[in-house]
C-alpha cells in the first residue's frame, strides 16, 4: 500500500466531512483556506516523515526534524505523522482516524519505531503552526464604504471569512510575499466591460428575462463549467483545494508514481495552495473589492448606501440583478456570493498554484497549453451523478477532458466564477488585446498563484525561507 495516497484519501475524506457534519472543534479546519492550511500541514507531515528516514537532496521542510530510530520503518512513520496532524485537526472525526489507521497495513519489524517517529515529526509540524491566526471575524471592523466589500444582501448575516488569516500568518515555505496590482478602478473602461460580462454571463437561471438587451447569455457548456469547478464548501463536496488533490491523484495514477515521488508532489501541491491561500486571502482584505452582486445593483450613484439623487437609471446598472450564485449543493438552500472580498478570486489563485505546480513537477517549462492531460477523463462531485442541486434535484454525470492540458484547467477554473456570478472577469486574470489570458499583467488570482508555486518549485520546501507575516 503507498502510505501517501492512502492518507491523502483519508485527509480529503476529512475535508469532505468536515463541511458535512458541521462542528465548533474544526472551524480552523473549514472554508477555502482551512482546508489548505491543514492539507499541507498532513503532507508536509508525510514528508518530513518519509524524507527524514529515506534520505534525499532537497531535505526536509522543517528545519532540524526530529532524528529516526535506526531500522525506522518508514510506512509507520508516514501512517503516524498523518494520523497525528489528521486528529489534531479535525478532532470530531478521531475515531474514524483511528480505524484508518488500524486499516493502514502496517505490519514488519521497525513499525513501532517507524510510528514513534511519526508521531514525533506531526507534532513537530503543528508546533510550527501552531501560532495561526483563526479565521474568525469577531473583532474585524469592516470597512464598506462602495465599492467596498459588505455581505451579500441575499444572505445578510454570513459575516466576514478570514479577515485577518492572510496579512497575520507566516507563510509555509514561499520566500517573498507576493502582491497585485490594485483592480481597475469603477470609472475604468476595464471596469465597466467586466460589469457587462458578468450581469450577463453570471445572472441567477430565474432572471434571463431581466437580461439587458443584445447581451451575451451564458451557453449551458458555461453552466456546465461554472458548477463543474465550484466546491464552494457544499455539503459532502468540500472546498477547492480537495479537488485539487482528487485531479492531482489522477495525475499519479495515470503515471504510476512511486511512494517517493508522490511523497514530494503532494507536500509540493498542498505548501503551494496552503501559500497561496495565505497571500490571496491578505490581498482580498487589502483591495477590499464588492462581489457582482452590489456592483451590478449600486452602479447607478442613485442607490445604495451612499446614494445620491438621480433618475431615469443608467442603463448598466440593475437594482434587482441576483446572481447564479455559488451552489448549495446537497442541500435545499438558495444559492450564495462568498463571505469574503472579491479581488483577487481564491478559486483562480488556488487553481493557478495548483496547476503550475503540477506542470512545473511534469516538466512544462513555459506558459501556455500543454500535453499533460492527454487521455484523461475528470470527474468532479459537483456533477458525478449522485449530487443534488439547491432544489432537490440529481444533477447529470459529466466526464470532462481538457485538450490544452492543466493550462485549459487553470484558465477554466478562474473564468468559471464569472459564469457563477459572484467575480468580476479581472479577478481571475487580466487579458491581452485578443482577450486571452495575459499572466504579463499583475492582476487576478492566476498570475498570484502561478508566482506562488514557481517561488516554491525554484526555492523548494524549507521552512527557514518562508516569509514572515504582514501584520503582527
Amino acid at each position: 500500500m503507498d502510505q501517501i495516497l492512502y492518507w491523502n484519501a483519508v485527509a480529503l475524506e476529512s475535508d469532505r466531512m468536515a463541511h458535512t457534519e458541521i462542528t465548533p472543534a474544526e472551524r480552523g479546519s473549514r472554508g477555502p483556506v482551512g482546508s489548505s492550511r491543514a492539507l499541507a500541514i498532513v503532507h508536509l507531515a508525510m514528508h518530513d516523515a518519509y524524507f527524514s528516514i529515506i534520505g534525499a537532496a532537497h531535505g526536509t521542510w522543517l528545519t532540524a526534524p526530529p532524528v529516526a530510530a535506526n531500522g525506522s520503518a518508514f510506512e509507520s512513520a508516514v501512517a503516524v505523522a498523518a494520523h497525528t496532524t489528521l486528529t489534531a485537526l479535525y478532532p470530531a472525526q478521531t475515531a474514524r482516524l483511528d480505524r484508518a489507521l488500524r486499516e493502514a497495513g502496517l505490519r514488519g519489524p521497525g513499525t513501532g519505531r517507524g510510528g514513534t517517529h511519526g508521531q514525533a515529526v506531526g507534532r513537530a509540524v503543528l508546533k510550527a503552526r501552531a501560532g495561526d491566526p483563526s479565521l474568525g471575524d469577531g473583532d474585524y471592523l469592516a470597512d464598506i464604504v462602495p465599492p467596498n466589500h459588505r455581505p451579500d444582501p441575499v444572505n445578510p448575516k454570513q459575516g466576514y471569512y478570514a479577515p485577518h488569516y492572510g496579512a497575520r500568518s507566516r507563510c509555509f515555505a514561499v520566500s517573498r510575499r507576493y502582491t497585485l496590482d490594485a483592480p481597475p478602478k469603477t470609472s475604468d473602461p476595464r471596469y465597466l466591460a467586466a460589469l457587462r460580462d458578468v450581469r450577463a454571463k453570471g445572472i441567477t437561471l430565474e432572471s434571463v428575462a431581466a437580461q439587458p438587451p443584445r447581451s451575451a447569455a451564458r451557453t449551458p457548456d458555461e453552466t456546465l463549467i461554472a458548477v463543474f469547478w465550484a466546491y464552494d464548501g457544499a455539503r459532502r463536496i468540500g472546498t477547492p483545494p480537495r479537488f485539487h488533490n482528487q485531479i492531482a491523484r489522477t495525475l499519479a495514477a495515470a503515471r504510476e508514481h512511486t511512494v517517493e515521488q508522490n511523497a514530494r508532489l503532494f507536500a509540493l501541491v498542498n505548501t503551494a495552495l496552503a501559500d497561496a491561500g495565505i497571500l490571496c486571502w491578505e490581498e482580498k482584505y487589502r483591495h477590499n473589492l464588492w462581489r457582482p452582486i452590489l456592483g451590478i445593483r449600486e452602479y447607478d450613484p442613485a442607490i445604495g448606501p451612499e446614494a445620491v439623487p438621480g433618475h431615469d437609471l443608467d442603463p448598466d446598472s440593475d437594482p434587482f440583478w441576483q446572481p447564479h450564485g455559488a451552489p448549495r449543493s446537497n442541500e435545499t438552500a438558495i444559492n450564495f456570493t462568498p463571505p469574503f472580498p472579491s479581488y483577487p478570486s481564491g478559486h483562480a489563485t488556488f487553481g493557478g498554484a495548483a496547476f503550475q505546480m503540477l506542470r512545473r513537477y511534469y516538466g512544462a517549462v513555459t506558459d501556455g497549453p500543454d500535453t499533460l492531460t492527454d487521455g484523461m477523463g475528470f470527474v468532479s462531485d459537483e456533477l458525478d451523478g449522485v449530487t443534488t442541486d439547491h432544489r432537490g434535484v440529481v444533477r447529470a454525470r459529466h466526464v470532462r477532458m481538457f485538450l490544452d492540458g492543466l493550462w485549459q484547467m487553470m484558465q477554466e477554473n478562474a473564468r468559471s466564477r464569472v459564469f457563477l456570478g459572484v467575480h468580476w472577469a479581472f479577478d481571475a486574470y487580466a487579458t491581452d488585446a485578443r482577450g486571452a489570458m495575459d499572466l504579463s499583467q499583475n492582476i487576478g488570482g492566476v498570475r498570484l498563484g502561478r508566482d506562488v508555486a514557481d517561488n516554491l518549485w525554484t526555492g523548494g520546501l524549507k521552512q527557514d525561507r518562508a516569509a514572515g507575516p504582514r501584520l503582527p
